[in-house]
């Protein structure tokens, strides 16, 4: 496997900070954009357009929205909010609007956080036509009595729901499913760390000289997206998905976190918490009662799919969830770096796993192999110990996860291991 990219975060936060600024929704144009600039760095990647109205499951496609522009003018004629300057100061999906009003028939199209007065808050209204803005608490509460025009240049029509997908192909037709979410504007943890990251685990996927596993990427709004989807490949996903993940909010730098798939104890599970509890003992395990992406969708009943949400903080257990306070300053080179390996170490686990049979009766003469120390000390070495420890489990039952697992030490760190006990003809894949 490749070995570790000491600039790969660096790399994935230049290419979130390229991305920030567009203003993307379920549907539209700012996803489109986003998707075709994912298309530079994967070519092969498949978009598709759903039309509105088209059901899928027990949901119809809404209509597309796309907006312009938005702003506020206070009765000095002033932009008091504009979302040229941030795109979060408007409801997403706000249907048009030009009208003057006093500020008592402002207020309840305006939205800000008491308890966080310097954020912007983020808000959607997907479903239910309505218009409004967002702004800091300190800023409506600044607000002076007088006329208003609120505009907001948007459209609300039929259209399409766009999404991407990328299969790389393997030996096995067994898939890993990478999914990420690209319908929030400029909220860099939730959800736009998701999509990079998976972007660059896709280029590395499709960088190893050869692969045993097929690894499915999709890029989908949240939630519709994922139902879409599942409505669109279900048979095939049932039939070749041996593990998937979810990957959302792995940008910062403060923890680790983990909700299984509603089994909990599938492939997808055993490795998440074998990579996670080797990189920080005290990650945070959720339970699927903590749910919130599109592990929903992914593990419903009837779906059961074993899929995992892979995460630094979890979405909606930090303060700067879905405010402006979850800015490219929110998530760091370092918290995207740790992000990126934790998944790539659960895809390098599974593309490695395999069970091993001993093709040697009894222990080994590792010494004329160059793999013993030729003096008999007490400590032979921790390098001797561990080759010793991993040929009295390879009996064609255990996989070198398990193996893994019961010598307590991470997965990555033993291939080098197996690979040198199949290269000296001492151990082989059981069939």
């Amino acid at each position: 496997m490749p070995q570790d990219d000491a600039q790969i975060g660096q790399e994935i936060h230049d290419f979130a900070r390229e991305l920030f600024p567009i203003c993307r929704s379920l549907t539209g144009d700012g996803v489109r954009e986003t998707l075709q600039i994912f298309r530079r760095h994967l070519p092969g990647i498949d978009i598709q357009e759903v039309p509105s109205g088209t059901k899928a499951f027990d949901w119809t496609v809404p209509p597309e929205w796309n907006i312009r522009d938005a702003y506020l003018l206070g009765p000095d004629g002033r932009k008091v909010v504009d979302f040229q300057r941030n795109n979060l100061h408007v409801v997403i999906y706000s249907e048009p609007v030009d009208r003057e009003m006093s500020l008592a028939e402002l207020m309840p199209h305006l939205h800000s956080l008491p308890d966080q007065p310097g954020a912007i808050p983020y808000v959607t209204s997907y479903y239910n036509r309505r218009w409004g803005f967002c702004l800091s608490h300190r800023e409506r509460q600044a607000l002076k009595e007088g006329t208003y025009r609120a505009v907001i240049d948007s459209t609300l029509e039929p259209g399409a729901l766009t999404y991407a997908d990328l299969l790389i192909p393997g030996e096995s037709s067994n898939e890993v499913l990478i999914s990420s979410n690209i319908c929030h504007p400029s909220l860099a943890n939730d959800d736009l760390s998701g999509p990079v990251v998976a972007t660059f685990l896709a280029r590395w996927v499709n960088a190893l000289p050869k692969r045993k596993l097929s690894y499915r990427f999709v890029w989908i709004p949240e939630t519709i997206g994922s139902i879409v989807y599942l409505s669109r490949h279900l048979e095939s996903l049932r039939k070749n998905v041996i593990a998937g993940f979810t990957v959302t909010c792995v940008g910062d730098d403060r923890t680790y976190s983990l909700v299984p798939s509603r089994a909990g104890n599938t492939l997808a599970d055993r490795v998440a918490r074998h990579v996670l509890k080797h990189t920080d003992p005290a990650f945070k395990h959720y339970t699927f009662l903590d749910r919130g992406s599109d592990e929903r969708q992914y593990c419903s009943p009837g779906i059961d799919l074993p899929v995992v949400s892979v995460m630094r903080s979890k979405g909606g257990n930090f303060p700067e969830y879905h405010t402006s306070l979850d800015d490219l300053s929110f998530i760091t080179p370092g918290g995207l770096q740790g992000g990126y390996m934790a998944l790539r170490r659960c895809l390098e686990i599974l593309e490695g796993d395999a069970r091993y049979t001993a093709k040697v009766l009894c222990e080994p003469q590792m010494g004329k192999r160059g793999l013993y120390t030729t003096l008999g000390t007490v400590d032979v070495g921790e390098a001797v110990k561990t080759r010793m420890n991993i040929l009295t489990y390879c009996d064609g039952r255990h996989s070198a996860l398990e193996i893994a697992e019961i010598l307590g030490k991470p997965a990555w760190t033993l291939a080098p291991y197996f690979a040198e006990l199949v290269e000296h003809e001492l151990i082989a894949v059981a069939p």
